[in-house]
Formats: C-alpha cells, structure tokens, sequence
C-alpha cells in the first residue's frame, strides 16, 4: 500500500491509497477517483480509449503506471473543459463534425488528438500521432475534425 498525493483535472488529490505504485493510471483514475470518462479498450496499449495527458502529453493510461504520475499534472477528458462545457477546440470539433457514434473510443480520441495538438502537430500529423481505434468506424469524420483544427 502506499499513499500518493496526485493533481488530476487540475485537483491535488492527497493520501490517495493505491495497492501499488505500479498499478495502471487507468485504475486509479476509474475505480479510485471514479472518473469515468477515460475506459478500458485493450488493456495492451493498442486501441487508445484509455488515453489521458500526463504533464500535456498522450498517455494510454491502461499500461501508464501510478507510481510514474506523481508530480505530473494529469488530465482526463472531464478535466478537458470548464464542467459541461465542452469547449475545448478539439471536442468544438468533434461536434460540429458529428464524430462519435456508439461514443466509447471517443474520449481517447478527443485526449490523443489534443496531445498531438500540444506536441506541435498539424493536419495528418495528427492523424498519424493518434493511432486510436475505433470499432464503429468513424474515422472519415475524425479527418474531418482534425481539418478544421
């Protein structure tokens, strides 16, 4: 057991008991804080739905560990906008376009996609950068999105 104090969604969260430092990000984040934004896809890294930014950068949380976090700012896609705004530039985007369909890669998406933003690339970068996968696929309104950006 060990007590971590962590700055999630602009939040200090302190004496946050997790069962190891070694534990998934994405654990502590949905089943700790209940933040349930970010999902469980994979579990290996490959599809993207758990992505978060830790420290403005994309993260798959699912294989990011606790103990890594620590001292970093973490932000899931509840933290992304002033609560109920979703007025960040990217999920401005990924409405106007009508991107999502079932909705459940879209939160990885939207958080890979502003991570590429943060790195400093445009247009097909960004598309390149991601790598998120969608099983609905909605990938022709995702291009359509990161256009307007």
């Amino acid at each position: 057991m060990a007590l971590l104090t962590l700055n999630v969604n602009g939040q200090t969260y302190t004496n946050v008991n997790v069962p190891d430092t070694g534990m998934p990000l994405l654990w502590l984040l949905r089943d700790i804080l209940g933040l349930t934004g970010t999902k469980y896809g994979c579990g290996i890294e490959v599809c993207g739905a758990c992505t978060v930014l830790v420290g403005g950068q994309a993260e798959k949380s699912c294989e990011f560990d606790v103990g890594s976090a620590v001292g970093k700012k973490i932000v899931t896609i509840e933290g992304l906008s002033p609560a109920g705004t979703q007025s960040h530039p990217v999920q401005k985007a990924w409405i106007a376009n009508q991107v999502p369909q079932c909705g459940y890669c879209q939160s990885g998406m939207i958080m890979a996609c502003v991570g590429a933003v943060n790195a400093g690339h445009h247009g097909t970068e960004i598309l390149n950068e991601m790598g998120n996968l969608c099983v609905c696929g909605t990938y022709q309104r995702v291009r359509s999105a990161v256009s307007t950006l």
